[in-house]
């Protein structure tokens, strides 16, 4: 329990509650959501489980992993992803500052007056700074107590609670005036659209998959060396997508209503859409401070479990080479991740680039190098680390390596080639910006 509780933590996070509303509206409704669905259960589960039999194999972190399986030079593939865990964080905590600030903006009733010019004010800057560090402070604390009596039992209490939160505020959200709307751009997909938007769809669900399922970061493979060797793979993995595939849902359920019974526009905003549109919508309703409360420590929850996760991925690494305490280890990281992110704390454009690099280079990279070492360099041990502790037939362990050899590195590797194409576009858009 402890083991799927966090990796539903690691998954479960602002990628989910942030990015995943903001992909959806910026990217068709439901069209988007058809090609989300379909990558989370055709490459991200079958990719999953690559990670996870890496990680019970080997009972290492994501570099020495391979090292252990026999593959020293493989080691680069963990590297990868110990890199992008380290990337993704440190701009992940600069969004996880802005949530704090929404916190005690709400218990003020501060951004009642003006939504849009209070996110200006709180998203860059020194002020900025300051939060990004808070909240890389609260991330350092719970995983220099270890795995046990840090991540364990913090996400615990996390994960029901953001189900729980995010559950009342949708029951909430569909007695909205308008928010049937919401529902239908929601839930009704156009699939003309699908068909024409398909080339940038593809990669924004595809990223969008890795990001929510913590893949490509080396999480789950951390998480799965903690393993014991008598759990099932299949049924873990699968409950782990279902969670988080339904705590994605279940955000949509709360912003989209919102959104169409205020007549905003779905997807305007960029990156601060969610924090404009929602506390805009909190503004001016009834018990619009207690509701603000709720969401955004639903938001802060989720923005920790997550963190926690990819600032254990480079610390396990650390403890398992050097002779350092893992709480001097975790603060050292900390401090160097937070430095990393300063740049990002300063303009939205320098954060979207940021990001654009991990859903469209780092991820679906680290992810298809996991996905040929276990299609194709450790078939056959791989196959049978995956039965281990199930009653998952050869011939089903058979099909999922089939899946992992052919089918999901393809669709890994075109939805790599959009997406170098969407950062070529990103990188210009950067360079006006700057100029």
């Amino acid at each position: 329990m402890g083991f799927i509780l966090a990796a539903v933590g690691s998954a479960v996070g602002l990628g989910n509650i942030w990015q995943f509303p903001f992909q959806t509206g910026a990217n068709g409704g439901a069209a988007f959501i058809v090609v989300y669905l379909l990558a989370v259960f055709l490459i991200g589960f079958p990719a999953m489980l690559s990670e996870f039999v890496i990680g019970r194999r080997a009972e290492r972190n994501p570099i020495d992993a391979f090292a252990r399986l026999g593959h020293r030079n493989w080691r680069v593939v963990g590297a990868l992803g110990t890199l992008a865990a380290f990337w993704i964080l440190s701009f992940y905590s600069v969004v996880g500052g802005w949530v704090i600030r929404y916190v005690i903006g709400s218990l003020r009733g501060a951004y009642f007056s003006g939504s849009e010019a209070y996110f200006g004010a709180i998203s860059a800057g020194p002020e900025a700074v300051g939060f990004h560090a808070l909240f890389m402070g609260l991330t350092v604390g719970v995983v220099a107590f270890g795995v046990t009596d840090g991540i364990e039992r913090s996400t615990k209490l996390m994960v029901p609670s953001i189900v729980l939160l995010l559950g009342g505020l949708a029951v909430w959200a569909g007695t909205l005036p308008g928010g049937a709307a919401g529902y239908t751009y929601y839930l009704s997909p156009d699939i003309g659209a699908l068909v024409a938007n398909l080339g940038t769809i593809l990669p924004a669900a595809v990223g969008q998959a890795f990001f929510t399922l913590s893949l490509g970061m080396g999480a789950m493979i951390t998480y799965a060396s903690y393993l014991g060797r008598d759990d099932s793979l299949p049924a873990d993995g699968a409950t782990i997508v279902v969670l988080n595939t339904f705590v994605g849902l279940l955000a949509g359920l709360v912003v989209f209503p919102i959104l169409f019974s205020l007549g905003v526009e779905p997807g305007s905003g960029g990156l601060g859409a969610a924090f404009i549109t929602l506390a805009g919508a909190f503004a001016q309703l009834p018990a619009g401070r207690l509701l603000g409360v709720a969401f955004f420590l639903v938001l802060l929850l989720a923005a920790l479990s997550s963190a926690i996760s990819l600032l254990e991925v480079v610390t396990s690494y650390l403890v398992d080479n050097t002779r350092r305490s893992r709480s001097t280890l975790a603060v050292a990281l900390g401090l160097a991740i937070f430095v990393l992110g300063v740049p990002s704390a300063f303009g939205l454009s320098i954060l979207g680039w940021y990001n654009a690099i991990a859903y469209n280079l780092l991820l679906p990279l680290s992810v298809l190098a996991l996905l040929l070492f276990v299609g194709w360099v450790d078939a056959d041990d791989g196959v049978a680390e995956l039965r281990r502790g199930t009653g998952l037939s050869e011939s089903g362990a058979l099909a999922w390596l089939w899946f992992v050899r052919t089918v999901v590195p393809l669709g890994v590797l075109v939805t790599l080639l959009l997406g170098l194409q969407t950062l070529a576009v990103d990188a210009g858009l950067l360079a006006e910006a700057v100029v």
